[in-house]
């Protein structure tokens, strides 16, 4: 079995239909992509209905403690609860990181935290399983102790690095979509309706843009309509999307809600900026595509052009010699 995993070509062939596989996977996943704006959309209207349900118990009870948040009893959250992870391995940031990846509640903080005791194990013991069973590839001991001791490291920030990318992505659609849904906004609130029904519109109209955008946008009525103060509503959408821009729309609105000043010359300043910064990063992305395409165009698109320019060439030489030979 050693033998067979560590073959070259067994490696080279099963590098090859993983390679494949991937290729497939890519061009059928748009095939099977399904537009879930109406089950997320959905899921935030089940939050405020839920919230809306346990505000009047709580009302009816007078006060009787009745908490609106959720309550997480599963499988992780004991795991953490009995070796006090959230202790050991504390994070004061892990609530507003998982927000940002769109992960809200106490059962993705129970998963991280159980996510993070578990994977530095296993990273550390398919590498030494693999560095010390399989295919040491001629390294001393100490070095193959300091590589699973590196896979351990790597176990520890994998959850991290996972959360950080889908808040990458996740911001990234927000902010693609939010200059348009600000004008949107703008011409909600200039016709005259309330903020709570213009942003309630704007999100049902930017679902097919980004759902992301949506969800917080439907989620931030949810919150103007059950926080005491508008103000707790806008941070915590700043807080979520954790972008300039997004914070310094949200700063606006409550500004004008403070001062009285009228909120449809904010957004129109605001939405102006926002478009500016996405036209910067635009401009940005085209200013880096030639270094980028530096280094594919030299490893690719040389190599095949020199085939192409010089094999009719070469092949004709060698037909000239070997002619000549033949004649000889």
């Amino acid at each position: 079995m050693v033998e067979t995993l560590t073959n070259p070509d067994n490696l080279l062939a099963a590098f090859v239909a993983v390679v494949c596989f991937a290729t497939i996977v890519t061009i059928a996943m748009p095939m099977l992509h399904r537009n879930n704006l109406e089950a997320r959309l959905k899921s935030v209207s089940t939050r405020r209905e839920e919230l809306r349900r346990k505000s009047r118990e709580a009302l009816a009870k007078r006060g009787a403690g009745t908490s609106l948040r959720h309550v997480d009893e599963g499988l992780y959250k004991k795991v953490v609860d009995r070796l006090q992870l959230s202790r050991l391995l504390e994070d004061p940031q892990v609530v507003d990181k998982l927000a940002q990846a769109g992960y809200r509640g106490p059962r993705p903080v129970s998963t991280f935290y159980f996510f993070r005791f578990v994977l530095p194990f296993v990273f550390a013991a398919l590498t030494a399983m693999y560095l010390f069973f399989i295919d040491g590839f001629g390294m001393p001991t100490m070095t193959r102790i300091a590589l699973s001791v590196g896979g351990l490291t790597a176990g520890y920030y994998a959850p991290n690095l996972y959360i950080t990318n889908m808040a990458q992505k996740r911001r990234e659609s927000i902010v693609g979509a939010f200059p348009d849904a600000l004008d949107l906004l703008l011409i909600c609130v200039e016709s005259g309706m309330s903020i709570e029904a213009a942003i309630q519109k704007v999100s049902q109209e930017m679902g097919g843009a980004s759902i992301e955008l949506a969800e917080e946008l439907t989620l931030l009525t949810a919150e103007i309509s059950y926080l005491p103060e508008r103000r707790l509503a806008y941070e915590g959408l700043a807080r979520r999307t954790n972008h300039p821009g997004i914070k310094s729309v949200m700063t606006a609105m409550i500004q004008a809600e403070r001062y009285g000043t009228p909120l449809g010359a904010a957004l129109r300043v605001m939405a102006k900026e926002n478009r500016d910064m996405r036209l910067a990063a635009a401009e940005k992305k085209a200013a880096q595509l030639p270094a980028k395409l530096t280094v594919p165009m030299i490893v690719f698109f040389l190599p095949v052009l020199f085939i192409v320019i010089l094999g009719p060439a070469g092949l004709r030489v060698y037909d000239m010699m070997s002619a000549s030979s033949v004649g000889g």
